[in-house]
């Protein structure tokens, strides 16, 4: 079966070379106008700002899977291989011990997050053994009094967590395990209570596999289709509206931003990209930005 059309009209420009080994979990700041996105498997996190084009680079003592902006002005969340912690921007350090997370699954870390509405965080496991088999879960990190707590989730069991993300008005929360190629949708209410889940989208053997996504204020889901080089946007009834094709295979997760948050960004990964594929994506790894002509929101930050 052939793939979906692809929208010509809509090209990708490589805006940070950045070579990432497994870049993932953008995030973008209306106060600063900056792009923060993390590289997973070098453990560190940066930054592009649109003023100057400046990157910096936070090294971080795991990996990172992914973080929040918190309220507190300059502080993340960060979702570590084996936790979370509060840290600092400016002084480059975490304010709080690692608050473990799953450490009865020795072969888990946390992967893919984002804040809800409440200013919750959300964020899901990746069993990094060769079947990748579901055996972890999904966990909601609040603060109470400056303290971090960790609430397991009623969703099943997962091996690759990806595709969170919550409708405009919060009402619904998106999420997949990656290998089974199937994003599901769950009611979510602002008092913690979850749905049963439900299938949203079920992509094709001939696609790629469900990674990152993020949603634009219209209530349609941009999923990153990884060794599908592309984008795909899918409306709240999980219909296909838009394909946007990507240079790399290996895309990782869309976020919108830029000053009028009608810019979409997506981050890519370069590990395991083989010498002869490096040959017809030397981009691979890069951070990329398309005008797509719609309107994103922005993220919400961590009450903590």
């Amino acid at each position: 079966m052939d793939k979906p059309e692809v929208n010509a009209e809509v090209t990708a420009e490589l805006l940070v070379d950045a070579r990432a080994k497994l870049g993932e979990g953008p995030l973008w700041c209306p106060v600063e106008q900056a792009l923060y996105w993390t590289d997973i498997q070098s453990s560190t996190l940066s930054r592009w700002r649109a003023a100057d084009g400046a990157v910096r680079v936070w090294p971080m003592p795991e990996r990172l899977g992914s973080f929040a902006f918190c309220e507190a002005p300059g502080r993340l969340l960060l979702a570590l291989a084996s936790g979370v912690a509060l840290f600092d921007l400016a002084r480059g350090e975490l304010l709080t011990p690692i608050m473990p997370v799953e450490p009865e699954n020795p072969t888990t870390r946390l992967n893919d997050g984002r804040c809800d509405p409440q200013g919750r965080f959300v964020v899901g496991i990746y069993n990094q053994t060769p079947d990748e088999a579901p055996i972890g879960h999904f966990y909601r990190i609040g603060c109470t009094d400056g303290a971090l707590n960790v609430e397991r989730l009623p969703l099943p069991k997962i091996g690759v967590a990806n595709s969170l993300a919550f409708s405009p008005d919060g009402t619904r929360m998106y999420f997949t395990d990656s290998p089974t190629r199937q994003i599901w949708c769950v009611d979510y209410h602002a008092d913690g209570r979850l749905g049963e889940p439900r299938p949203f989208v079920k992509l094709g053997a001939h696609e790629g596999y469900p990674d990152g996504s993020t949603v634009d204020a219209q209530g349609g889901l941009w999923n990153a289709q990884w060794r599908g080089n592309c984008v795909v946007r899918y409306d709240a009834e999980g219909r296909e509206t838009d394909r946007l094709a990507l240079p790399a295979s290996q895309i990782t997760c869309p976020v919108f931003g830029g000053a009028g948050m009608d810019e979409l960004f997506v981050t890519s990964a370069r590990a395991g990209v083989t010498a002869e594929e490096l040959g017809g994506e030397p981009a691979a790894g890069g951070v990329f930005r398309l005008r797509v002509g719609r309107r994103g929101v922005g993220p919400y930050r961590f009450r903590g």
